[in-house]
């Protein structure tokens, strides 16, 4: 069984490369082993919507509804839906720039990022095992 190795990332793109990098992407979706103490939720979800709209309530909802649908995803629980400072890592082994929720105010002032509108959450999913049972990250960038 191959071994995956740990995404190291300490090269960041800049802001112009940020914007360059996000020209025709619709969204970014992220699923990494959640906690393991959330056994009826293993994977952590984010989803970073190109966009720096701050929803109401019922259509941040429906974006989730549609996620949720196309994705097979089910029993979501901790939803945060809001603007929030992405910045995106360079790593040698993946073809796609690692989208990184930035959360420290620290990393907020050291990583160039752009803010996005975020939905971050924990839910199951078959369609995601490599997570799900294999521990492993990925992230797939969906293009308009």
């Amino acid at each position: 069984m191959p071994v995956a190795k740990t995404i190291n990332t300490d090269t960041y793109l800049d802001i112009s490369e940020i914007e360059k990098n996000l020209q025709n992407v619709d969204y970014i979706i992220l699923a990494t082993p959640a906690p393991r103490h959330f056994k009826d939720t293993p994977i952590q979800f984010t989803i970073f919507l190109n966009t720096q709209e701050n929803f109401p309530q019922d259509i941040k909802d429906a974006i989730l509804d549609k996620f949720l649908d196309e994705q097979e995803i089910f029993n979501p629980i901790e939803v945060m839906s809001q603007i929030m400072p992405v910045g995106f890592g360079l790593s040698t082994q993946q073809d796609t720039l690692m989208p990184l929720l930035l959360v420290k105010s620290e990393d907020v002032k050291n990583i160039p990022n752009k803010p996005m509108h975020v939905i971050d959450f924990l839910a199951d999913s078959e369609k995601f095992n490599e997570v799900k049972n294999d521990g492993l990250t990925g992230w797939s960038y969906s293009y308009n």
